[in-house]
């Protein structure tokens, strides 16, 4: 079984000192790897992630991350990607990672995500620049994540968002700002290449469990929706998600 420790929009800014580090101390007995969904900082400032990346500096087990929108803000993205992988993280956007885990191999697909809704209500990428711009933006990276997934050779596969996939996790926010908060295309690629698991975060009202119109499983693992610092869920070897267990909060 492969324990996959998630957490999202963690937020961090120069208040964050030792907000994380304490429930790390014990995770490495408690899952095999650490996967971030995204909106580390506040504002994507270095001084911001500086502190983040002091608190994950030498994890003993893989940590895995994708940026938020929250890290685009002050359009650092890049400073705050090199930070991290300073410190042993790998940032992905767009790319996999496959590690070895007590004999299997978990792939990560790992991407951002954007915005555009869900069928029935969505956006399309017709009219003016800035509205073929903004859905044309979702599309590529749904379908970068399409391929990065169907390229990995895995026994496992979890596709790592920021945006989310699906409506149901979405519940508990309003409706009006669905279409800010994920796309569907973002699932259709995931269904399309097939995984085990998505993990995503952004949705702080919405709530933790959902699935894909395929059945994929999927997390939101916001941490104002896990109310943890992190929740542990466990892929056994029939390609099921058993019931997380919830971190030191």
């Amino acid at each position: 079984m492969i324990r996959i420790a998630a957490v999202g929009d963690l937020h961090y800014g120069a208040g964050s000192r030792d907000l994380l580090r304490p429930s790390l101390q014990h995770l490495p007995d408690r899952a095999d790897l650490l996967l971030l969904a995204g909106d580390l900082t506040r504002c994507g400032g270095t001084e911001e992630v500086r502190v983040l990346a002091e608190e994950l500096r030498g994890m003993p087990i893989p940590v895995v991350a994708v940026l938020g929108n929250h890290d685009y803000q002050t359009n650092c993205e890049d400073d705050v990607r090199r930070v991290l992988e300073g410190v042993g993280v790998t940032v992905l956007e767009g790319e996999a990672i496959t590690l070895d885990i007590d004999g299997a191999r978990i792939g990560i697909a790992g991407t951002k995500g954007f915005g555009g809704g869900f069928r029935g209500a969505h956006a399309s990428d017709f009219g003016e620049p800035e509205m073929k711009a903004f859905v044309g933006h979702t599309k590529r990276l749904s379908d970068r994540l399409e391929q990065t997934l169907m390229d990995l050779d895995a026994d496992l596969r979890v596709a790592l968002l920021h945006y989310s996939p699906i409506e149901t996790t979405l519940e508990g926010e309003r409706l009006e700002i669905y279409p800010f908060l994920g796309s569907y295309l973002l699932a259709q690629a995931v269904d399309n290449a097939g995984a085990d698991l998505i993990l995503h975060g952004h949705a702080h009202h919405g709530i933790e469990k959902g699935r894909t119109p395929a059945g994929i499983p999927v997390r939101n693992v916001a941490q104002p929706v896990i109310r943890h610092a992190y929740n542990v869920y466990t892929l056994d070897a029939r390609r099921q998600v058993m019931a997380a267990a919830g971190g030191i909060s």
